[in-house]
C-alpha cells in the first residue's frame, strides 16, 4: 500500500486547532505535521479546500439505494457500503427491524460473509449488528411490527433456580450472532422480565440501548444500573417531557452519565428542539444517526418496505400508518443540519464519529485522527459536500 500524503485546510477531532498535513502508510495514520514533511515516494493529495473529519460511523442504518438489510445478500450490504462510503460513513452498523427467527439468521449469514471480505475494499466497513426493537413496546413500536417483538417470558422465568443461565434454558434471548464483531440491541425496559433481560445481555457482551418505550423512571434507573446506558433516537418511540412527569427523554436529559442518539434530519426532531437537547445534553454525550432505509438516495416515489408501502416526499418518509419509517438522508446531511443549528465542526466531529467509536468500543482504532489510528478520514468542502473518504488507506471513489 503506497504512502500518502495529505494536505489539508483544516483537521478537525477534539478540537478546532488547524494541522496541515497527514501522512498515511499501510492504512494508518503515520503522523500528523504543521509542516511538510521531508519524505520521498508518496502519492499527494489536495485537500486545502475542504475540513477533514473523522471518517463518520454510523450505528442505525437500515439501508439506502434499494436495499434493505433485513432482505438484503452480501451483494446487497456491499451496495448499501458503498453508497454510505460515497456519503463519509466510513464504518456502520447493519440495523435489524423485527423480523422472523429465519429471516435473522439469513442476514447474520450475509454480515458475517460481508465482514470477512470487506477488508481493504473502499466501502463502509460493517463492524456488528443492531437488533432494533426485538424486545419493544408495542405501545411505542412506530414504524416497526409488533407481530414480531420478543414477548411471552416473566420475570420469574429469570429467578428460576439451576446451574445454567435461566435466560438460556428458556431461549429468550437466542438471537443469532456474528462471528466477530459488535452486539447492540434496542430494549424497552419494561416489557415483563425487561430488567433481568438487559442484565443478561450486558453480562453477554451486549450493548444494551433504552428505546421504543413508554417506561417510568424508577424503571428507567433500574435499566440504567443493569447496564442499559444509552437511548435509541431520541424522542422518537419515547415519552418525551412534562414539568411533572419527566417522561423517557425527560430523564434522558436528566441522567449525566447517559449518552443518547437523534436523527438529525429536521423532521424526527425539530431544529430548534435539536439543538436545545444536543446542547443541555452537550456534544460529549451525543451521538448523530441516519435511521435511514432502502429509499435513502433514491428520491422522492413510492416503495415497499417492512410489508407495506412506504411513501416519501421532500425528505420525508411515512407508511401506510401515517407513522413516519426511518429516514432518507445521510450522515453528511445530519451534519449539515447541525452545523446549521450553529454546532462547531468539532462538536460535530465528536457526534459523528468520536462518540460512536467510544459507545461501539472500537475507539482504539476509529473516532480519531490521530497518529496509529486506522485512515478513516472523511472531507467536507466549503459547501458542506463531501470531497474525500478513504477507508483504512483505500480511496472512496
Amino acid at each position: 500500500m503506497p504512502r500518502i500524503l495529505l494536505k489539508t485546510h483544516e483537521i478537525h477531532s477534539f478540537d478546532d486547532d488547524a494541522v496541515r498535513w497527514i501522512v498515511i502508510e499501510g492504512g494508518r495514520i503515520r503522523e500528523i505535521r504543521d509542516s511538510k514533511p521531508q519524505i520521498g515516494d508518496y502519492s499527494l493529495i489536495d485537500l486545502a479546500n475542504s475540513t477533514v473529519f473523522p471518517g463518520f460511523i454510523d450505528i442505525h442504518t437500515h439501508g439506502g439505494v434499494g436495499v434493505d438489510v433485513n432482505e438484503a445478500n452480501v451483494e446487497g450490504l456491499l451496495k448499501i457500503a458503498g453508497f454510505l462510503a460515497r456519503n463519509g460513513v466510513t464504518a456502520w452498523m447493519p440495523t435489524l427491524v423485527p423480523d422472523s427467527d429465519e429471516k435473522y439468521r439469513s442476514i447474520i449469514d450475509a454480515i458475517d460473509e460481508l465482514m470477512s471480505i470487506q477488508a481493504g475494499k473502499a466501502v463502509a466497513q460493517a463492524v456488528g449488528v443492531h437488533y432494533e426493537g426485538v424486545f419493544a413496546s408495542a405501545a411505542m413500536c412506530g414504524a416497526l411490527r409488533p407481530e414480531f417483538f420478543k414477548t411471552g417470558w416473566s420475570a420469574e422465568t429469570f429467578r428460576s433456580s439451576g446451574t445454567a443461565s435461566p435466560l438460556n434454558e428458556a431461549e429468550i434471548i437466542k438471537l443469532p450472532r456474528l462471528k466477530t464483531g459488535v452486539h447492540m440491541t434496542t430494549v424497552a425496559p419494561e416489557v415483563d422480565g425487561g430488567i433481568e433481560l438487559i442484565s443478561e445481555l450486558v453480562k453477554q457482551g451486549w450493548i444494551v440501548s433504552i428505546g421504543h418505550t413508554k417506561a417510568d423512571v424508577e424503571t428507567l434507573d433500574r435499566a440504567f444500573t443493569a447496564g442499559a446506558r444509552h437511548l435509541t433516537h431520541f424522542f422518537n418511540a419515547m415519552t418525551g417531557m412534562h414539568h411533572r412527569e419527566i417522561g423517557v427523554a425527560g430523564w434522558g436529559l436528566a441522567n449525566g452519565a447517559a449518552t443518547f442518539d437523534i436523527i438529525a434530519d429536521g423532521v424526527h426532531v425539530h431544529p430548534d428542539m435539536l439543538g436545545f437537547a444536543c446542547r443541555a445534553k452537550t456534544p460529549e454525550k451525543v451521538l448523530l444517526i441516519s435511521d435511514s432505509v432502502a429509499p435513502a438516495g433514491l428520491g422522492d416515489g413510492e416503495f415497499l418496505l417492512w410489508g407495506e408501502t412506504v411513501s416519501v416526499k421532500d425528505g420525508r418518509t411515512r407508511n401506510e400508518r401515517g407513522s413516519i419509517a426511518g429516514s432518507v438522508i445521510t450522515m453528511n446531511d445530519a451534519v449539515k443540519v447541525m452545523r446549521a443549528i450553529g454546532f462547531s465542526d468539532a462538536e460535530l466531529a465528536r457526534m459523528a464519529s468520536t462518540n460512536p467509536a467510544k459507545l461501539l468500543g472500537i475507539d482504539d482504532s476509529r473516532g480519531l485522527i490521530e497518529a496509529g489510528k486506522r485512515a478513516d478520514l472523511t472531507a467536507v468542502d466549503s459547501d458542506g459536500k463531501i470531497a474525500f473518504t478513504m477507508i483504512g488507506g483505500e480511496i472512496v471513489e
